[in-house]
């Protein structure tokens, strides 16, 4: 059995026992996927994959306990080759960090400048999804860093840690009624066309429950990922905006910049915790603890490396 066997055993798990994608994924070619897969089936004398002729159906239950297996030995030859990248260039190489459109737009341009800084040689790759798509991208390595409001803590596999927290604002034209209105409530947002983000993005899912546990039916109109979009069209009149504090920043409270003015939403809709993802078992660089820093000053390189080895801290914000 080899390391490439193994690759190509997760690969045709994580393509959904499609040995076409598996091939795309790995660039190699499917005839030579589908051969390797049944030599080591044939070593180990197990049906890792049940088939119907050729095709796979379904992973079979000591196929189970086999992709498992390749899963722990991959995440270690995975660690041996950052350890080797540490050791052999300090503060030199990559990191890959996946994120939502709005922490790669509004939070994390200064923390990856000041890293830049501090590590001229370490170049940097985003990789923008929805939250469940960035929690997937630590699993499967694709990054070392997830960052996200919502889905990274369901997932075993990884370790998450809170950043930061922020709350909702109310985004309007000067010229609304609620522009000097001293506290907005849930019933006046009930009244109003609203845009905000989309359900699975930015703290949305807050929002729909506020409403339902009033069993108010807001009248959103407008669904974004992208704050930009949100508060264009609120200048354009389309409805009032609900958008994440970080994306307003630029929007001097309580005086104006352009057409808009944000007020507070916290006390409808409480307040969001923003947090950061590693895989668990994973070796971190010495430069992934560093912009762990930078991202929060609470993420201390000791408390992230004492909650990757399993002894998580008493930690909250």
């Amino acid at each position: 059995m080899n390391l490439h066997q193994f690759r190509f055993v997760q690969a045709a798990a994580r393509q959904n026992l499609n040995l076409t994608e598996a091939a795309k994924s790995l660039h190699t070619s499917q005839p030579g996927i589908s051969k390797a897969i049944i030599e080591l089936e044939e070593e180990l004398g197990i049906e890792i994959f049940a088939r119907h002729g050729k095709r796979l159906k379904r992973i079979t239950e000591p196929g189970q306990h086999v992709l498992h297996s390749i899963e722990l030995i991959m995440r270690e030859v995975g660690n041996l080759r950052r350890i080797g990248e540490d050791f052999g260039a300090q503060d030199s190489g990559t990191l890959s960090i996946a994120t939502t459109h709005t922490q790669a737009r509004y939070v994390l341009p200064e923390p990856v400048a000041k890293l830049r800084t501090l590590c001229p040689k370490v170049s940097l790759s985003l990789h923008q999804g929805t939250p469940q798509q960035v929690a997937q991208m630590v699993i499967d390595e694709v990054a070392e860093i997830g960052i996200a409001t919502e889905s990274l803590s369901d997932y075993d596999e990884l370790v998450t840690l809170p950043c930061y927290e922020w709350q909702h604002m109310l985004v309007v034209p000067t010229g609304h009624a609620f522009a000097d209105k001293e506290r907005i409530t849930l019933d006046d947002l009930a009244g109003e066309a609203l845009v905000t983000y989309h359900p699975s993005f930015t703290g949305r899912t807050r929002i729909d429950q506020a409403f339902a546990q009033r069993q108010l039916n807001p009248n959103i109109v407008l669904e974004a990922i992208d704050s930009d979009v949100i508060k264009t069209y609120v200048q354009l009149g389309v409805g009032v905006g609900i958008a994440a504090e970080m994306a307003v920043r630029d929007i001097a409270t309580p005086s104006t910049n352009g057409a808009l003015v944000v007020r507070p939403l916290g006390h409808i809709f409480g307040q969001n915790v923003a947090r950061i993802a590693f895989k668990r078992g994973a070796y971190l660089r010495n430069f992934v603890y560093q912009f762990a820093e930078l991202l929060s000053e609470r993420l201390t390189r000791d408390l992230v490396l004492k909650a990757m080895t399993g002894h998580p801290a008493d930690y909250s914000l």
